[in-house]
């Protein structure tokens, strides 16, 4: 993939045909550390450090980028409610920022970079440091990462679950024990993680799928639980374009809570689906003793994960019998109550996703796209697609305004009813996962048919000629992005800015 730009840097020789790549050398490098919890308390600080590290996945040894030398970075557990300092430093190979993922917290700390942008605060430089002030003002299971070139830093491993412990004690069920399982790919060539441009994006037509699922940064970990657990699994999806299908057969499991949150009504499910950057939790009951696979499941094959091993020695104390019991979220359902008009009501918002690929022909003639790309079916053609062949676009219906030309201004306290529409006659139609960044929202339907299950959520996955309706809760004034999480289409431009004013102001 050679490119005409004028290249400012010569680090190193082409590799496979990328020009001005990382570096990939783990000369000298620590050796990558097992990922810890971290538990904070209301003002206490964090020191947090972006490094190089080296790593060994599977067979081969490779160079990855670390928080506190881990991957995942450590796990934050925080009380609702609580506030603390976070004094970052950056020793990676490229300037970068930390982004608190689906957290409402003050807008110049969000993490989104000046520039390009349109973000807060200026990058991080290499060897420079930042001070976040982060809050934490809803439970659930939040994460953090960069947003610069998060298609080469998030691939390399800079990223980490952060776990919202409710101040009401009785918000979630009782549980034996909770886990945070982080669900990644990596893409691997000849023992060296495909290399990078310095300089410009590939893979940006479906993004860069792995050939090697990670869990927790760990090929196939194993898990060892006792006959009769209750265990909570906080799940996060931090790959930068799969989606994961999560199963784990033999087991029961109960979903209990998404992005920010509860679920208006627990429910027992046969598998949980993640697009990048969405969180699921759900507990799971291991009523028999033996071996259990935790997999990821598509129409065409099922991957391994984790196993699961479960020990005849009895759990206490025993929480069965909550688990079998489905409560509901009493605030959720009084917001169903509330929204009833949102549902038959105009749209404010219409937002389209279109891609622009010349060359390519339209699929036109009724062509019905798969909903979901599980995997990189145009492989070729994909690793050669770069920002300045391949157009990702989030287009404003009523203005027909693309990406950062779209202006939306809002009021603290509005209630905004986007309608995100998954154009099917696009250049490659495929699905989208879109997050908004400072609030959060409920997702009010898909094609038309309601949703049964409200949730706070800060991402929604839009399938492939899919229409998904949302309500946006204006509730955190400042300047906010809206983008799509699959790390190379926001790198290609996929994004823009949204405004919220304090109302009276």
């Amino acid at each position: 993939m050679k490119t005409n730009m004028d290249m400012n840097h010569t680090h190193g020789e082409d590799m496979d045909g990328v020009t001005d790549p990382f570096s990939q050398d783990t000369t000298g490098l620590p050796d990558a550390l097992a990922p810890q919890i971290v538990v904070l308390q209301h003002d206490d600080v964090l020191e947090l450090r972006a490094e190089q590290v080296r790593k060994r996945i599977g067979e081969a040894t490779v160079k990855m980028l670390a928080y506190n030398r881990s991957i995942p970075g450590p796990t934050l557990k925080v009380a609702q409610g609580s506030e603390v300092t976070v004094h970052f430093t950056n020793q990676t190979d490229l300037e970068t920022t930390v982004h608190w993922h689906g957290l409402r917290l003050d807008n110049r700390f969000d993490g989104v970079p000046t520039g390009a942008h349109q973000g807060m605060m200026a990058p991080v430089p290499i060897g420079g440091s930042f001070t976040y002030r982060v809050r934490f003002p809803d439970p659930g299971v939040y994460w953090y990462h960069p947003h610069l070139r998060e298609d080469y830093t998030q691939e390399l491993g800079l990223y980490a679950p952060i776990i919202v412990v409710p101040t009401d004690a009785a918000y979630w069920p009782p549980v034996n024990r909770e886990l945070t399982l982080t669900l990644d790919d990596i893409l691997l060539e000849e023992g060296k993680i495909a290399p990078f441009s310095r300089t410009l994006s590939d893979h940006t037509a479906m993004g860069r799928f792995g050939n090697v699922m990670l869990v927790n940064g760990e090929t196939s970990p194993q898990l060892s639980l006792s006959q009769g657990e209750v265990v909570r699994l906080y799940l996060v999806n931090t790959a930068n374009v799969r989606v994961f299908n999560v199963r784990l057969p033999g087991a029961r499991m109960k979903l209990v809570g998404s992005d920010n949150g509860r679920v208006e009504r627990e429910e027992f499910v046969e598998e949980v689906l993640l697009s990048p950057s969405e969180r699921t939790i759900v507990d799971v009951f291991f009523e028999h003793a033996g071996q259990y696979l935790l997999e990821h499941h598509t129409p065409e094959r099922t991957y391994p994960l984790a196993t699961v091993s479960v020990e005849a020695q009895p759990a206490q104390p025993s929480f069965a019998q909550a688990f079998f019991t489905l409560r509901t979220s009493a605030e959720l359902e009084a917001l169903r109550a509330k929204i009833a008009a949102e549902a038959d009501r105009q749209p404010d918002k219409t937002l389209a996703i279109v891609a622009e690929m010349p060359g390519m022909e339209h699929h036109a003639g009724g062509h019905h796209p798969e909903p979901i790309e599980w995997e990189d079916t145009m492989e070729e053609m994909n690793r050669m697609s770069t920002p300045q062949n391949m157009f990702w676009k989030l287009v404003d219906g009523a203005t027909g305004a693309a990406n950062h030309d779209i202006d939306w201004s809002f009021t603290d306290g509005d209630q905004v009813k986007v309608r995100i529409v998954n154009a099917a006659d696009s250049d490659h139609p495929m699905q989208h996962p879109i997050h908004f960044h400072g609030q959060r929202f409920l997702v009010l339907s898909r094609d038309g048919s309601s949703n049964e299950n409200l949730a706070w959520k800060d991402t929604v996955l839009v399938r492939a000629g899919e229409t998904v309706d949302i309500l946006v809760d204006m509730s955190n004034p400042g300047a906010w992005m809206v983008h799509c999480h699959i790390a190379e289409h926001l790198e290609s431009g996929m994004m823009f800015t949204y405004h919220v004013q304090e109302r009276g102001v």
